[in-house]
């Protein structure tokens, strides 16, 4: 018994020192050593080099096209009486006539054909009756509202000029969440200014700006002044129409807002052409479907949009669409959600007709409209 516990202690003695070597010489040896994480390190790479020192021959494409917006309106304000005699006011001697004040607003533009077009924001030049343009050769020209789209915000001038610098036009659906872009504009009336940011988001809408929302979120630093400029890429081709910011402040905290180069010359072109824009109309209020309604009435669909009110003797009123229906296919093509609806509402020729597939009381319709075309908002 003895020679066993000899034995057993010499080797656990050895055992040990054994171990201790291995912890002293060999540490990543030990079984209750946690491994390391296997980490993906970037290897040589063939990627097109990115400048990012200046932005300058983006800034000197863009440049000459921005121009700044000096727009004007006459008011009648009431005037007080001529003086405080009590006599005066009894008698109904001391008024004066109205005053006549001027309020004048400021934004930017940018020239988009050598002949003369401008494109800006529908509320820079809103009810004015003096617009004035600065170009960036120091040339101060009267300017005219061609027409303008208060759905979107957006609103075409004319200049008595020619040979401009036009801006080029870029696709904004090739735009991509992580571009750089630039804001080109005249912030607070200091002067033409850029700054610089990324895309910070596509496909912006819900934001209680405008009809049609569909906007382009970034963080260049855009603030009272910018509206209407150029948003432009590093190739200093137009990507947006600089419109809206949020603020607690009044000046820029990191999103903004543009309206995509697409939308800006379907519009544009449609005011050229014909002073207005013409948009299909079916006289319905809609609202995106709740996820939990879509499960409560089993909706065989993703998607779709939720009546929430129809406008009396309107397009859909007559083809017998009710509040509370939800309006899943247009022609058979998914509807997406509440702005997607619209927009493909609006792009559709008044006049023409169309089938919509509805989901009421857990049954499906379809039912034939007659698209009317959009009454013009009041401006």
């Amino acid at each position: 018994m003895r020679h066993f516990w000899l034995l057993f202690s010499q080797s656990v003695t050895i055992a040990l020192g054994v171990l201790l070597v291995l912890t002293l010489f060999r540490p990543d040896w030990r079984p209750w050593t946690a491994k390391p994480a296997v980490i993906r390190q970037a290897g040589p790479c063939n990627c097109p080099a990115i400048a990012t020192d200046s932005y300058r021959v983006a800034a000197s494409r863009a440049i000459p096209s921005v121009v700044n917006v000096f727009s004007s309106k006459s008011l009648r304000v009431a005037s007080p009486p001529a003086d405080n005699s009590f006599f005066r006011r009894f008698f109904g001697r001391g008024s004066t006539p109205p005053q006549i004040r001027r309020t004048n607003n400021l934004g930017s533009g940018v020239i988009v054909s050598a002949d003369g077009y401008i494109l800006t924001n529908h509320h820079v030049v809103a009810a004015a009756d003096k617009i004035q343009v600065a170009l960036y050769d120091g040339r101060t020209l009267v300017a005219h509202v061609v027409g303008s789209d208060p759905d979107t915000d957006l609103a075409v001038l004319k200049i008595d000029a020619s040979h401009l610098p036009a801006i080029v036009f870029a696709s904004s659906d090739k735009a991509s969440i992580g571009d750089v872009v630039l804001a080109i504009g005249d912030p607070f009336g200091v002067g033409q200014t850029v700054t610089m940011g990324i895309i910070s988001a596509l496909r912006r809408s819900h934001l209680g700006i405008n009809t049609f929302e569909d906007f382009i979120q970034t963080d260049a630093p855009i603030n009272p002044g910018n509206s209407g400029g150029p948003l432009v890429n590093t190739s200093g081709e137009l990507v947006g129409i600089n419109s809206a910011i949020y603020s607690r402040s009044g000046g820029s905290q990191g999103i903004g807002f543009a309206i995509p180069s697409d939308l800006a010359m379907e519009v544009m072109q449609q005011i050229i052409q014909h002073g207005t824009v013409i948009r299909g109309w079916i006289g319905v209020e809609v609202q995106n479907l709740p996820s939990q309604m879509q499960q409560k009435w089993q909706i065989p669909a993703t998607g779709g949009a939720l009546v929430a009110g129809v406008l009396r003797r309107g397009p859909a009123d007559l083809a017998s669409i009710q509040p509370g229906d939800v309006i899943l296919r247009i022609n058979d093509a998914p509807v997406e959600g509440s702005a997607e609806m619209l927009n493909d509402i609006a792009a559709i020729s008044p006049g023409s007709r169309i089938k919509l597939q509805l989901w009421r009381s857990g049954k499906l319709y379809v039912s034939e409209v007659t698209v009317a075309r959009r009454p013009e908002l009041k401006k």
